[in-house]
């Protein structure tokens, strides 16, 4: 699993997560700390990452495009801390890692989990 943290997340939780096997970047580590959430999704999809982010538009984006990749995880806890992001990803991968490395648009919310498989359909 390859992820890829975008801005608003803490860039040491990338660092957390490296240490215990998951190959983490952040967008800032990048360059992309400025960039359009659709040069971050292909950034992911061309290096096979998830993306991991509290901004709705990835999904959104997923959708209208009807991707098959990459999967984006969105966080809808706000105010995390390194080490809290970490367990509650390292949580989410446990449970949901065939999806993830299948495509899939997850949402983690303080008391469950969503997990929906790509590609997404719109909203009519």
């Amino acid at each position: 699993m390859k992820l890829l943290l975008d801005q608003g997340l803490p860039r040491s939780a990338a660092a957390l997560l490296s240490d215990v096997g998951i190959d983490t970047i952040h967008v800032g580590e990048i360059g992309l700390s400025a960039a359009e959430d659709a040069d971050i999704l292909q950034r992911a999809r061309e290096e096979e990452r998830v993306v991991v982010t509290l901004d709705a538009d990835f999904h959104t984006l997923l959708a209208l495009n009807q991707a098959t990749s990459p999967s984006v995880i969105r966080i809808r806890i706000q105010r995390l801390r390194a080490q809290e992001l970490t367990e509650l990803l390292l949580n989410a991968i446990s449970e949901c890692e065939e999806e993830l490395e299948q495509g899939a648009a997850v949402t983690i919310e303080p008391s469950r989990i969503r997990i929906r498989r790509l590609p997404l359909l719109p909203d009519i």
